[in-house]
């Protein structure tokens, strides 16, 4: 090889790692839209009571569920129907009193659809083929801003027989896409603020102020200011506010993340961050295992004497010690990966990784926050 391709490829290798380093770090940044919102721009949540008709003998039985019995008979009232009288002659089956919740997102105009769930309120069995009647759905105002009607899914599968039921699923509860029609709007105008606070999903301010940095860096310094651990205020004077917004929620930071270990025992889930570290700490693990057995043996007697049959116990103690592996040492500054390789060098699986991490934790070598649930 000339010496002049040799350092050409002295000049390019070099830049070829930058360029991939660069390139992993550029993958690892995520969009402002994707961990923060705009305050004030927010879901109102809404709830209804009303009746599910058309069910297969599954629906509320109406001399226990008072509130079934009462609201058939209203809203056969509202229809031209009086059976108010005779109210204790009502035997169907076929009805259920359910609450219908759905959320109303914003700028929703009147007239467009939203999802619904419905779940049971009663003693019903199956929603399966159900069909709900007219429902309001109120806001914590106790205003009406949408109404909800038609026929349910549950996607569950239910069979009873005389000596056996199969369950899949949930089929007390079922939903309806697009089933209710928006009649109430949420007044807010976003055009009409000329400062606008962005909301952090996940408080940290770090990630606050990457957020201000990489604003300031598009639309020029002073712009954007971080607060607080969660708040990031845009001063938006003159600007146009949504076109802003929409070039802002789409500049890329790269979030921060605090150090914590989540562990779940009933699980034997354990979900660590990237930043977790630990001091030089060394660990063994081992399992002392006991096994007890029982043998019995029958001691007849001779067949010319007069004794009688007995039952002889045997019992087989075992003692089993699994302490065969050595000690392993994690040195100071151990990342996430490190730590992981060393314990599974031991052998340890997740539950007993659970008791040697609050063990770490207590002897004051885990440099993160452990959470067990």
């Amino acid at each position: 090889m000339k010496p002049r391709s040799r350092r050409f490829l002295a000049f390019c290798l070099p830049l070829a790692f930058a360029l991939l380093l660069w390139a992993g770090g550029a993958m690892a940044q995520v969009r402002i839209k994707d961990i923060a919102d705009v305050e004030g721009v927010r879901d109102n949540q809404l709830v209804g009571y009303g009746l599910v008709v058309g069910l297969n003998g599954t629906g509320d039985k109406l001399d226990e569920s008072v509130f079934t019995r009462e609201s058939l008979v209203a809203m056969l009232e509202r229809l031209g129907v009086n059976t108010r009288d005779q109210i204790g002659q009502l035997k169907t089956k076929n009805v259920a009193a359910v609450m219908v919740t759905a959320n109303l997102p914003p700028f929703a105009r009147a007239g467009s659809r939203i999802d619904i769930a419905v779940s049971a309120l009663g003693d019903a069995t199956d929603l399966m083929g159900g069909t709900l009647l007219v429902t309001p759905l109120m806001a914590a105002d106790s205003e009406v801003y949408a109404v909800a009607q038609g026929a349910l899914t549950t996607g569950a599968i239910a069979a009873r027989g005389a000596a056996a039921s199969v369950t899949r699923g949930v089929p007390t509860a079922g939903h309806i896409a697009n089933g209710a029609i928006i009649e109430r709007e949420v007044p807010y105008s976003l055009g009409a603020h000329q400062a606008v606070h962005l909301a952090l999903r996940n408080p940290d301010l770090t990630t606050a102020e990457r957020i201000a940095a990489a604003v300031n860096r598009a639309l020029g310094a002073g712009t954007a200011r971080a607060l607080d651990p969660r708040t990031v205020s845009l001063d938006l004077f003159g600007r146009d506010v949504v076109a802003t917004l929409a070039r802002v929620e789409d500049l890329r930071v790269q979030p921060d993340t605090p150090a914590i270990v989540v562990v779940d025992e009933s699980s034997g889930t354990i979900v660590m961050g990237d930043n977790v570290r630990i001091s030089t700490v060394a660990v063994a693990q081992g399992n002392l295992t006991v096994r007890v057995t029982e043998t019995p043996e029958v001691s007849q007697p001779g067949a010319f004497s007069n004794g009688t049959t007995v039952v002889v116990p045997r019992t087989n103690v075992q003692v089993q010690d699994g302490n065969e592996k050595k000690m392993g040492i994690v040195p100071s500054g151990a990342t996430l990966r490190d730590l992981v390789t060393s314990l599974n060098a031991l052998g340890v699986g997740p539950r007993d990784l659970i008791s040697i991490l609050q063990s770490i934790k207590a002897a004051g070598a885990l440099q993160a926050d452990l959470e067990v649930r």
